[in-house]
């Protein structure tokens, strides 16, 4: 049987390869702009539900604020409880029909990127808020001491470590993008799901097809999650950091080697001196001073008694 199967697969590869080929780039195609666009809402939404509003803010702000996060919260809810498969459907049958056909499609590239990207964009938006709240406080509140308004503290300190934190999520979005773009064939969409029902409908081979397909997944997935560990790598920077400056009385702090300590052979104790030691020297000779000594209290001293025949 298994070899029955193999020469399906090859008699497929001949007479339909090279539409595999084109439905895998679609796919690929699909998945990196969808995900891509998907990141620029999922990162505008995410920052516009961190965006703090205290009491002291005017009441229009705060307003203002409450609606925005109240639609944020409404897209988010939408697009990520209910399937891709139907909201391809209202988007591209619902709109002509509810607008009495004034507003239709004519591109399916564009219908198809504007699905997956919304799509994304509502996982992505949770995604981006929790990687923001991830940040230390400490580097807004830094930030703000030094000066630095909400969108400077949100550009060049808050994001870039947000940015860091949820690259598996976005990595981890684009290899479902690549499985969930199959389901644009609703829509009619020739990506590689799509190219699988129409050979396996014309030649009614559906197994050895639905092998292709699944093999092209894995290695597309595979392959996907291989780069995409190779970024984080790079994002990660190298464990080591060589010092800008040779000269050791330039300052060159926060720009140091972080190495293991090498440990130092063991020497043998030596006692520290003495501060009466360092100060006399090592070769500081000492006298000795003799003082005479009564033998008793009525045998007076030769100095008293040269002192009393003076007088």
């Amino acid at each position: 049987m298994l070899l029955v199967l193999w020469q399906d697969i090859l008699a497929l590869l001949r007479d339909y390869g090279m539409v595999y080929l084109r439905g895998i780039a679609y796919t690929l195609i699909l998945a990196t702009v969808a995900t891509l666009l998907g990141c620029v809402i999922g990162f505008i939404c995410g920052i516009l539900q961190t965006i703090p509003h205290p009491k002291s803010d005017p009441l229009l702000k705060r307003i203002v604020l409450a609606i925005v996060r109240a639609l944020v919260r409404i897209y988010v809810e939408v697009f990520r409880g209910t399937p891709m498969i139907l909201q391809a459907v209202f988007i591209f049958y619902g709109l002509p029909y509810f607008t009495n056909n004034a507003l239709q499609f004519q591109n399916l590239w564009v219908v198809s990127i504007i699905v997956v990207s919304i799509n994304t964009g509502a996982y992505i938006a949770e995604s981006v808020r929790g990687g923001i709240f991830s940040v230390d406080p400490g580097q807004t509140e830094g930030a703000i001491a030094i000066g630095m308004t909400h969108v400077q503290t949100m550009l060049y300190v808050v994001l870039p470590q947000a940015l860091r934190n949820i690259l598996p999520q976005i990595g981890n979005n684009f290899i479902i993008n690549i499985k969930d773009t199959s389901v644009m064939f609703i829509i009619g969409f020739a990506e590689f799901f799509s190219v699988h029902k129409m050979v396996s409908g014309a030649i009614f081979k559906y197994f050895p097809s639905a092998t292709i397909e699944m093999v092209g997944y894995l290695t597309l997935t595979l392959a996907s999650s291989f780069i995409l560990r190779k970024l984080e790598k790079k994002m990660d920077g190298d464990t080591d950091y060589e010092l800008l400056s040779g000269d050791q009385l330039v300052l060159t702090a926060g720009n140091y080697t972080y190495r293991k300590p090498k440990v130092a052979p063991t020497k043998p104790y030596a006692p520290m001196p003495s501060a009466s030691q360092e100060s006399l020297g090592a070769n500081t000779s000492t006298a000795t001073v003799t003082f005479p000594r009564r033998t008793s209290p009525e045998t007076p001293l030769a100095s008293d008694a040269k002192e009393s025949t003076d007088e």
